[in-house]
């Protein structure tokens, strides 16, 4: 994660971020699941030299998509007049573009576990909107527009995966083992949304 201490609000591997409750060994379980395993991690490895110089444009790709979505949008807008909040939207983007360069590095410690505990309390209720100050915003991103942004973020990045001239397998190892990380990941975000004892 180095080179990302400059991007506000990214607490990854500090005493800010508290312990994850899902513990490591849950996630192995859930990684078994997923049929996530070496070849995933060797995948999305591989996609990081593939991405790194891309992120901007695929970010762009992305907030293009959320931008064009009135009930995503509503996640970044003010509440008292209903414009996007520009600041909160560049903050997030930061942490967004840090976000695809962890995902490639699938570095799966106790510090990746417990950041994603974090990044699930804040979309949620409970921690969103005080990473960027942003109280004039919604209170809360909607599950059901969080889970299913695994589609088209996957999708729309498999083009960006297939950019530096690797053979179509590797793309599809590539393409798939990020479909199951966000898979996992989105799955990790949504404890805060679970009632408790049922995660």
């Amino acid at each position: 994660m180095s080179g990302s201490a400059a991007i506000p609000g990214y607490t990854a591997g500090t005493p800010a971020v508290a312990k994850s409750p899902v513990t490591l060994a849950e996630f192995e379980l859930m990684k078994n699941s997923a049929l996530f395993g070496d070849e995933d991690i060797k995948a999305l490895r591989q996609s990081h030299d593939v991405v790194k110089d891309q992120v901007e444009a695929i970010l762009d790709v992305w907030y293009g998509f959320v931008g064009s979505q009135p009930q995503l949008l509503a996640s970044f807008l003010g509440k008292s007049d209903g414009k996007p909040l520009g600041d909160y939207l560049g903050g997030v983007r930061k942490r967004f573009g840090q976000w695809i360069l962890d995902t490639a590095r699938a570095e799966y410690d106790q510090k990746w576990l417990d950041y994603q505990h974090e990044i699930g309390l804040r979309h949620h209720r409970t921690k969103k909107n005080q990473t960027d100050g942003a109280p004039a915003s919604a209170a809360i991103v909607p599950f059901r527009d969080l889970f299913a942004l695994i589609f088209p973020v996957t999708f729309t990045l498999k083009p960006f995966l297939a950019k530096k001239g690797h053979k179509a397998e590797e793309v599809d190892k590539m393409y798939n083992a990020w479909v199951k990380s966000c898979l996992l990941q989105l799955t990790l975000w949504s404890h805060p949304y679970v009632k408790t004892g049922d995660f």
